[in-house]
């Protein structure tokens, strides 16, 4: 049997977003939060999902100019991590999840892992990326740690995923981010993951090289 199939990845690539400009519904989008959304749905294959993207004005902007800054890209959990491109990235990908202090204090507290870990980002919030692409309850506690008076970090990124609070954290992070003026990009409803949370970090690390599909 004969398969026939694209096998140059420059040629697939090119006929991926050829497709995916074809299928999705980008005209509510400005032209640099549109390579977000054909980013998102080039990871996800779900065209659809573009109308629960929700992209602040200055969303764009100020993580372009957080990456051209150096300041770092905080995540929660290594999935996430591990997904940016650091061809495109100059700013230190941080995770704390696995630190030697979290299990533990995350048992005597009560909560997950994702939820502790934040404790290490009080001290390089301002002026970050803040990128959640797991835990909803990691999304809950940054709101909460801001709300308590942690600095403000450049952009928040709102990717968790699930069906016990993935929804209700963003719809949150949505009401919070316009409330408080801090840029914000995140999807509504349950779909999610570090894979789409990564692709918009990605994404905006390549616009800061101008590097566009």
């Amino acid at each position: 049997m004969d398969f026939h199939y694209l096998r140059d990845p420059i040629e697939i690539e090119a006929e991926s977003f050829r497709r995916i400009r074809q299928l999705t519904d980008l005209h509510s989008f400005e032209e640099s939060a549109q390579q977000v959304v054909m980013r998102l749905v080039h990871t996800s294959g779900i065209p659809g999902i573009a109308t629960n993207l929700c992209v602040s004005a200055d969303a764009i902007a100020a993580g372009v100019g957080a990456l051209t800054s150096g300041a770092p890209i905080l995540c929660d959990v290594e999935m996430l991590r591990h997904g940016l491109t650091k061809q495109f990235i100059d700013s230190p990908c941080l995770c704390f999840i696995g630190e030697a202090d979290v299990a533990e204090l995350a048992r005597e507290r009560g909560e997950t892992r994702s939820m502790t870990a934040l404790d290490h980002w009080i001290p390089r919030l301002g002026g970050a990326i803040a990128a959640i692409g797991n835990a909803p309850t990691a999304l809950y506690r940054l709101l909460e740690l801001l709300q308590g008076g942690a600095a403000k970090p450049s952009l928040i990124i709102g990717m968790p995923v699930g069906f016990v609070g993935a929804a209700e954290s963003k719809d949150a992070l949505l009401e919070y981010a316009e409330r408080e003026g801090i840029p914000s990009i995140l999807l509504r409803g349950r779909l999610g993951g570090s894979a789409m949370a990564a692709a918009v970090v990605n994404t905006l690390a390549r616009l800061s090289k101008g590097v566009t599909v």
